[in-house]
């Protein structure tokens, strides 16, 4: 589907497209379960005529908003969006049939809504309007920034980040089990952003009998922070009703029925070994418009999540600390591959400095995602 750029305007093209990226990305993961978005008007002479991005859900999607701040002046114009207008019932009109209103001559749409209500239907309404569509500019940049969504809205179950702090020798924990703190400020207050970046948290039951966790969002500047829906796998329910995860906004992932304080227990079929199935748990995540987990461990939730090649991304925090010890956990547990060809490979790799730390962040190959 994708068009050809016009070579005259491929400069332009870019700038702007990039500037629909910018935008979007300002909505900071709050539209979830809405993918985020920017637009970008240009009036016929190709001046900036208006812009807007999607900010939450429930309010103005960034087409509506863009073509708002340009008015009249979007007629003959170009519009610039990271995802292909909707055109299903959102509000009166849709975005495809308001940008065909506002009589706009161009559109340049970095990549096609997975969504199965939109999936091309945007663009084949903007080209039968007379509307010089062009698909494609950016789309990798595009489906990096909804990686969540794409993953959810192709699979139907969220996207999976796995999340670690480890010494330079490989261990999460003291033989003792001490594991506060290995990694420094900067590396926690990441941590802390990624958990505003996504719709839910994972940890297992012996992460809360050690630690007794609150898994909330907690960021130096505080404002508009997400507090991701807390879910703690419990085979056994073994939990303790006095656990500070224990909330309104905590589903405990089990095999028995129960009742735990203010929290959801959610019954799921056992796997062979007794434990909470994973993919299950995935399903029935995804159907609730949960597009992205992030799992906090430990050792051996992360061993099975990798085991069953349900993790797509890893956030490893690696801190300039020897550790040692037969007895120090590492951040897999479980009994581990016994051929280095059966290892899990990470790919499209990126390091960064966080203080005195590094974080290595990468992607799982072969999972099942459309990226």
């Amino acid at each position: 589907m994708t068009a050809e750029i016009h070579p005259l305007e491929s400069t332009s093209d870019l700038h702007w497209s990039a500037r629909a990226l910018e935008l979007a990305r300002r909505a900071d993961y709050r539209t979830s379960p809405n993918p985020m978005v920017g637009a970008v008007v240009l009036d016929s002479q190709g001046n900036l005529a208006g812009e807007g991005y999607h900010r939450a859900q429930g309010q103005p999607h960034a087409e509506e908003e863009a073509l708002q701040q340009a008015g009249d002046r979007a007629r003959g114009g170009t519009v610039y969006v990271n995802l292909e207008p909707c055109t299903h019932a959102h509000r009166t009109p849709c975005c495809a049939s308001a940008l065909i209103e506002a009589g706009v001559r161009r559109a340049v749409v970095s990549m096609t809504d997975p969504d199965p209500r939109v999936d091309g239907a945007g663009v084949r309404a903007l080209e039968q309007a007379g509307v010089d569509t062009t698909v494609g500019l950016h789309e990798d940049r595009a489906r990096r920034l909804n990686e969540f969504y794409v993953k959810h809205r192709t699979t139907g179950r969220p996207f999976v980040t796995a999340k670690f702090a480890i010494s330079l020798d490989g261990k999460i924990a003291t033989r003792t089990g001490e594991s506060r703190w290995i990694t420094g400020e900067e590396s926690r207050l990441h941590s802390h952003r990624l958990r505003h970046q996504h719709d839910a948290i994972l940890v297992g039951i012996n992460t809360v009998v050690a630690d007794d966790p609150e898994l909330t969002t907690r960021l130096e500047n505080g404002g508009d922070v997400r507090q991701p829906l807390r879910i703690v796998l419990d085979s056994r329910l073994r939990i303790r009703h006095s656990a500070r995860v224990v909330g309104a906004n905590t589903l405990i992932a089990t095999t028995r029925s129960g009742h735990v304080g203010l929290a959801e227990v959610l019954q799921l079929p056992a796997n062979p070994e007794g434990r909470v199935d994973l993919a299950s748990l995935l399903d029935e995540l995804g159907r609730r418009n949960l597009l992205s987990v992030l799992v906090e461990g430990g050792g051996e939730v992360h061993a099975a999540l990798f085991a069953a090649n349900l993790v797509d991304k890893l956030y490893a925090y690696v801190a300039p600390k020897l550790i040692g010890g037969r007895k120090a956990h590492g951040p897999l547990g479980g009994t581990g591959i016994e051929r280095l060809a059966d290892a899990t490979e990470i790919a499209d790799l990126d390091f960064t400095r966080l203080g005195d730390d590094i974080l290595i962040t990468g992607y799982v190959k072969n999972v099942h995602r459309d990226r």
